[in-house]
């Protein structure tokens, strides 16, 4: 696995620069420190015209992709030239828009312990292979200077996670070696440390300790009290990387109201899915989960989860990668501003890993590695 590690890190060097974190040093900045928004469409084109000009100056930053599971399947695939067999590949990124997207590294349910653990590594190191045979169209990043840079080179930014909770094995130690892999969220659920009663000692110390190594908290399929308690202790910015509004379709995964507003004043994000089963059948449906998050969590706390190669189906309109500009468009008929989509495509996404990057470089100034054990915290 050393290779992957080197191969993480030096993603960092793409714009030439020696420095581990672009902008290191600086603080973290939402839609009022980033550029300035220059228009980039002509309001009176048609919407569609206008979403791939948008998105070609701001595409889209995926909250989730199944990808690497669905490739454990294929005996054989190319990314760049095409590959049918999934609904992910690069030329379909290209069509869509998208220069970064989070590979999950997702589990099937039941599996945990040990076989938690290799597994995950299996997959980190699958990864590893599917970027480094496609290295036109992808390049590993870890943060978000990295994932800009590898944008102006052309390709699609990789960032790895999330991965289940079980991946960590109830160690902290096993936490901050994915994190030197190249983990960058883990999802608090399906653990007795963070379970339908919420967090435990040890699940809060497990989140301070992913705090002070910048890895992000997902907090989809968390239980509700797993959500509240960890916006409570959580001082690095929180995802949802596949929730929607629960007001508009009651999926298990999809927030409640109070909920989705508690995320808005942590200045968290919660990426919407491109699902049928979350958001409905038609994009209009994901259109309107988009305008009710925006309207409780604000609108530097939406964003855009594909959930594409996962073994589900999606809106008709939306069937694949390379739809982005349908759903740009549907927004931009709505009345959504050109600044408000630039947050939702790539800025928010932007802010929430520049915030875990600040918090972890100041955690770290203050506070050593963790050596709790969870027997000791919750036996």
């Amino acid at each position: 696995m050393a290779d992957l590690q080197d191969e993480v890190h030096t993603t960092a060097d793409v714009d030439g620069s020696d420095e581990p974190f672009a902008g290191e040093g600086e603080e973290p900045v939402g839609s009022e420190g980033s550029e300035p928004f220059l228009g980039v469409s002509d309001p009176g084109a048609d919407p569609l015209e206008r979403a791939h000009a948008i998105l070609a100056a701001h595409p889209v930053a995926d909250g989730y992709s199944g990808l690497p599971w669905a490739l454990r399947h294929l005996s054989s695939y190319d990314l760049e030239t095409g590959e049918a067999a999934v609904d992910t590949d690069v030329p379909r990124l290209r069509e869509g828009h998208v220069g970064a997207l989070f590979w999950s590294l997702h589990l099937p349910e039941g599996m945990d312990g040990d076989r938690a653990v290799g597994a995950t590594l299996e997959q980190l190191d699958l990864v590893r292979t599917v970027v480094r045979t496609h290295p036109e169209g992808l390049r590993l990043a870890c943060t978000a200077g990295q994932a800009t840079d590898v944008l102006r080179c052309g390709r699609v930014a990789v960032l790895l996670g999330p991965a289940g909770a079980a991946a960590i094995g109830d160690s902290l130690g096993i936490l901050r070696s994915l994190c030197a892999l190249g983990l960058r969220v883990l999802t608090l659920s399906g653990v007795s440390w963070a379970s339908e009663a919420g967090l435990t000692r040890f699940g809060e110390e497990v989140l301070r300790e992913m705090n002070r190594l910048g890895v992000l908290a997902d907090l989809s399929g968390a239980s509700e009290e797993t959500v509240r308690r960890a916006l409570v202790v959580s001082k690095s910015p929180v995802l949802c990387t596949r929730s929607a509004a629960h007001a508009l379709r009651p999926h298990p995964d999809n927030l409640p109201d109070d909920l989705l507003a508690g995320l808005g004043e942590a200045k968290g994000l919660c990426m919407v899915p491109l699902t049928a089963k979350q958001t409905g059948p038609a994009v209009r449906d994901v259109a309107d989960h988009l305008d009710h998050v925006r309207a409780l969590a604000g609108p530097d706390c939406v964003g855009l989860s594909g959930t594409y190669d996962v073994g589900t189906a999606h809106p008709r309109e939306l069937a694949d990668a390379s739809c982005y500009p349908r759903l740009i468009a549907e927004l931009l008929h709505r009345g959504w501003t050109e600044a408000d989509i630039t947050l939702l495509t790539w800025g928010n996404v932007q802010r929430v890993l520049r915030g875990a990057d600040f918090t972890a470089r100041a955690a770290q100034q203050r506070r050593e590695p963790s050596t709790a054990k969870i027997a000791e915290l919750d036996g």
